[in-house]
């Protein structure tokens, strides 16, 4: 397969790039847009992984903005690259996230049929995906991965949590009793061969491990390390602000992988046991 891909260096770009050159697929890193057909001519599948990271700095107005530029217009230029193709065009996979479902989804299940939530990250991932239309209504296959939380100790959520509880100060983050639906990240990589290869493949798919848990205990006790802690809510909304804090670490999200499991993909690491395991040892 000949496949061009955004974030090639991010956590799981950079995983997907080695993966794919490892069996002999033609990896080709795309650089930030303007997209332009030539940029998408020729290959099998576009990836679409670039964006500014959704934990990287606190939600003010002006990085809002910027999440939604690097996220919506990139995706959008790419499907309109792709639409502009008269030949043969390649499959698009573009990265969203459960954050679809809304920091007031409740602790009820959550598949590919549920509404979309309603605060900012859901409002993001509805029209990060809609922003795809132009290449699926030109006959294109276009693929929406919603990430759950991606565990790996090169990056990411678990990289800054395990100095914490290295140390033995890890603990709960708020409440301590929301679901937090994870995924390790070769589990990640293996859906989005699975997309990229399975002809039938469109729409949304939740990338999350089958078993939702309350992950701060697990890893405490992977680690050997007590996780007696705790971070109260008041202190992550004074550090990140009310928003972020209530959408990202505070809501938790139950989210099943109902699609990926009626086709009949895999997962190397079904439960948390496993998934911290391959996790702690994902350093690269």
């Amino acid at each position: 397969m000949r496949v061009a891909l955004s974030g090639s260096h991010g956590l799981v770009g950079s995983a997907l790039a080695r993966h794919l050159s490892g069996r002999g697929d033609d990896v080709v890193p795309l650089s930030r847009g303007p997209y332009t057909a030539r940029h998408v001519a020729g290959f099998d599948a576009v990836v679409h992984l670039g964006g500014a990271s959704v934990g990287g700095r606190r939600w003010n107005e002006s990085y809002k903005q910027e999440l939604r530029r690097s996220r919506i217009e990139s995706t959008a230029a790419l499907a309109a690259a792709i639409a502009g193709l008269d030949d043969a065009r390649p499959a698009l996979l573009t990265a969203s996230a459960i954050g679809y479902y809304g920091a007031d989804a409740g602790s009820g299940p959550r598949t590919e049929t549920d509404a979309p939530g309603t605060d900012f990250l859901a409002r993001l991932c509805v029209d990060w995906e809609e922003a795809a239309e132009p290449a699926r209504l030109a006959g294109a296959r276009v693929v929406h991965a919603r990430f759950g939380i991606v565990l790996s100790a090169a990056g990411g959520v678990l990289a800054r949590q395990l100095p914490l509880f290295r140390a033995g100060v890890g603990g709960r983050i708020g409440p301590g009793t929301q679901y937090q639906s994870w995924v390790s990240r070769r589990d990640v990589v293996s859906a989005l061969v699975h997309l990229m290869t399975d002809p039938g493949a469109s729409g949304p798919y939740n990338v999350t491990a089958p078993e939702p848990v309350e992950m701060t205990r697990a890893l405490a006790r992977a680690l050997h390390r007590p996780a007696v802690v705790p971070l109260p809510a008041f202190a992550l909304r004074l550090a990140l602000g009310r928003e972020m804090a209530e959408v990202v670490p505070l809501s938790g999200q139950r989210v099943l992988p109902a699609r990926l499991q009626e086709a009949g993909f895999g997962f190397a690491d079904p439960e948390l046991g496993s998934g911290l395991a391959t996790a702690l040892s994902d350093r690269s």
